[in-house]
Formats: structure tokens, C-alpha cells, sequence
């Protein structure tokens, strides 16, 4: 029986988004901008998942837009609102540890000739408020901040980048992408301070190709996509109704995120004691990061080795976040970590599908790894 670890890169998509993309493919396939029966039909659906989604973030419906995936969020996002402020200041505010949606967006920008600040943690592992009001003044048109680190389960100081918007009188916008954290944290976005919010609906067990981004009401960025002018001009291109049904299916089965917090901290809090009392892991993820995230390392044995060991075992792991191809972990240099640490860390990722079960038989055979496998180093 295959044991799956790897939720941070991608989900399992649930019966209720497989079920309801395959209606929308069989019964309900018109173009939503269609003026027909069936074009009604498609747009019906289309608003009904944005409904469900603009509920689950305590938004307005008019506040999400439907993107193909967080990446485009991001780069929507980050290049429209630096395209409407670029009047009023050039100065962006990120941080080191961002996706590479977002780091890769900023060299572009910076290419163009706006300064971009990278916050890095400290000694302690976390984004400091005082970088935080430094790096904000009054020529900062964004600040784009990830709400949990996809590598660590670090949960970002997002409320500090509001005061720090504040204190500075900056016209900055304040980005948020929230891909590892929607329906795993509560995220209520009304009066958050938060102005753009990215989503990826394969991390909540939709399809891979559907994402979300939410833009407060009031809030004016300019398009990334120029076409037809669907989801209100914000983002041309004919819907994909099946993956957006799909989307707001499965957020509709998620489960009181509250309550499973709770079960998967305990479950966090489980594998971590087990994989201590072993001896030969080191616990890379700090206690109070978001438990759906644990990040280890076996110090003596390559983290490519170790996973390609649990994967003849059936056990999924990630040796980092699944866009970096195996590369080294720039994220966990960044944390501090050794460079014997980095090459020998592994993330171990949950979803509400897990159990301690699942757990103890990582740990069985993590020890067959270490008593099989020639040391690296």
C-alpha cells in the first residue's frame, strides 16, 4: 500500500472534484460566454465555485478571479500591481524564502529597473519586524510576502507588513501568496490588510491547472493576459469550467480547518517524537510552523538516496519543493542550515488522508535506509 508524504508539492485530487469535473466534461460543457442554454449553464457553474471560494476566504464574490495555478497568481499579482504604482515609487519588499514564482518574477522586475528588498531570517529563523519596518518607506509600491513557507512550514509576520505599510504612508499593496496555506489555515481575508491573495487548487486536492486570485474590492492592478475579456478583464481566456467546478468541489469537502489543525499537529507532533527518538533525523522545521510541513535530515545520507529508498518501500516523500528538480534547497540555506544538512533533508508533508500508521512505517524504513545504505559523507 503506497504511503503518500509529498501533499506540499501536490494532492490527491478528491471523488468530489474528480466527480464534478467529469459532469462539467459530460453535461455541462459550453463556453461560459456563450448567450445559449448551455453557455448560461457553464457560467452558472463557474460563479457557483466562486461563491464557494469567495465564502472560504470571507470575500466578496467579485474579489476572486479564476487563474490556471498559483504561479500565475503570483506573476498576476506581482506584475499588475507594480504596472499601476510604478508612478509613485519603485521599491519592492519580498522576502529569500519565496516560491520561485515570486523570486523569479522579482529578477525579471529588477531587470527593469526597480529595487527589490530581500528579507532574509535571522539567527532565529524568522523574519525580523524591525527588517520589516526598515525595508518598507514611502516609495514602496508592493510588498509580497508568503503566508507559510513551502519547504519549513514557517508562518510568515503578515500583520507586521500591514503596520509597516501603514507606519511608512506607503501606496504599497500588500501580496500574499497563500498556496500553502489555504485549507490548511483559517485565512479570512476582510479586513486582513491583505490586498492580493494567491491559491492553487491542487494543494487541496482539486486538479493540477486551476488556481485562484483574490483581489480586494477597490484595489485596481492591470491584467496580465490580454484576450476576450473573461473573468471581468482581469484574466482573458475561455474558463476552464471543469477545473473550476472541480476547485470549488473540493473546497466544499474540506473539513472544519480548525478541527484538522488540530488532528494533523497532533500527527505533526507524533512523527516528530518518533523520528527524535531514532537517533540518527534532525528535526529542520521549527515547533511552531504549520504541522502540515515537517522538514528533516539525515545527516550522513543524500536526501535523492533516502527518497528513492522510500520510494521502493512505496513511501513518497520530497526533497525539497517539487519545483526545484532535485536541486539544493536554497530556501533551507537561507533558514541557516549546513550544507551536510541541506543535501540530507527531506520534507515529510500531510494532508487530512494521514495517519500515525503512515508514520511509523517512514520511520521503519528510515532505519532500513540507514542500516542498508552506504553513508554519503
Amino acid at each position: 500500500m503506497e504511503i503518500y508524504l509529498d501533499n506540499s508539492s501536490t494532492t490527491k485530487p478528491c471523488s468530489e472534484a474528480v466527480n464534478a469535473a467529469i459532469l462539467s466534461m459530460k453535461e455541462n460543457w459550453g463556453n461560459p460566454s456563450s448567450l445559449h442554454r448551455l453557455g448560461f449553464n457553464a457560467d452558472r457553474a463557474v460563479e457557483e465555485a466562486r461563491q464557494i471560494v469567495a465564502d472560504s476566504l470571507f470575500a466578496d464574490k467579485n474579489e476572486i478571479f479564476f487563474t490556471s495555478c498559483g504561479t500565475e497568481s503570483n506573476n498576476t499579482a506581482i506584475i499588475g500591481a507594480v504596472n499601476s504604482l510604478k508612478k509613485r515609487g519603485n521599491r519592492i519588499v519580498t522576502t529569500s524564502i519565496e516560491h520561485p514564482s515570486v523570486l523569479n518574477t522579482m529578477r525579471r522586475l529588477e531587470d527593469e529597473g526597480f529595487e527589490v528588498i530581500y528579507l532574509k531570517p535571522d539567527q532565529s529563523g524568522v523574519i525580523s519586524e524591525n527588517d520589516i519596518f526598515e525595508a518598507v518607506n514611502n516609495k514602496t509600491i508592493l510588498v509580497s510576502m508568503m503566508y507559510v513557507n513551502n519547504e519549513m512550514g514557517y508562518i510568515l509576520p503578515l500583520e507586521v507588513c500591514k503596520r509597516a505599510i501603514k507606519a511608512a504612508s506607503s501606496p504599497a499593496l500588500l501580496h500574499c501568496d497563500a498556496v500553502q496555506a489555504y485549507g490548511k489555515l483559517p485565512v479570512k481575508l476582510k479586513n486582513s490588510g491583505i490586498d492580493l491573495l494567491s491559491i492553487s487548487g491542487h494543494k487541496i486536492h482539486a486538479p493540477k491547472g486551476i488556481g485562484a486570485l483574490y483581489i480586494r474590492n477597490g484595489v485596481h492592478i492591470k491584467p496580465y493576459l490580454s484576450g476576450g475579456g473573461q473573468e471581468k478583464g482581469m484574466r482573458s481566456g475561455t474558463e476552464n469550467v471543469p477545473f473550476i467546478s472541480a476547485l470549488g468541489a473540493a473546497v466544499k469537502a474540506l473539513p472544519d480547518i480548525k478541527k484538522q489543525l488540530e488532528k494533523t499537529k497532533e500527527l505533526s507532533e507524533y512523527t516528530r517524537e518518533i523520528l527524535i527518538k531514532s537517533g540518527f533525523v534532525k528535526i529542520n522545521s521549527k515547533t511552531d510552523a504549520l504541522p502540515y510541513i515537517l522538514n528533516i535530515s539525515v545527516p550522513g545520507y543524500r536526501s535523492e538516496t533516502l527518497l528513492h529508498f522510500l520510494e521502493s518501500r512505496d513511501i513518497f516523500v520530497s526533497s525539497g519543493s517539487a519545483c526545484s528538480k532535485g536541486k539544493g534547497s536554497y530556501v533551507l540555506s537561507e533558514f541557516g542550515l549546513s550544507k551536510d544538512m541541506v543535501d540530507s533533508a527531506l520534507r515529510i508533508s500531510f494532508s487530512r488522508f494521514n495517519t500515525k500508521d503512515d508514520a511509523d512505517k517512514l520511520l521503519l524504513a528510515l532505519k532500513e535506509a540507514v542500516n542498508t545504505l552506504r553513508r554519503s559523507y
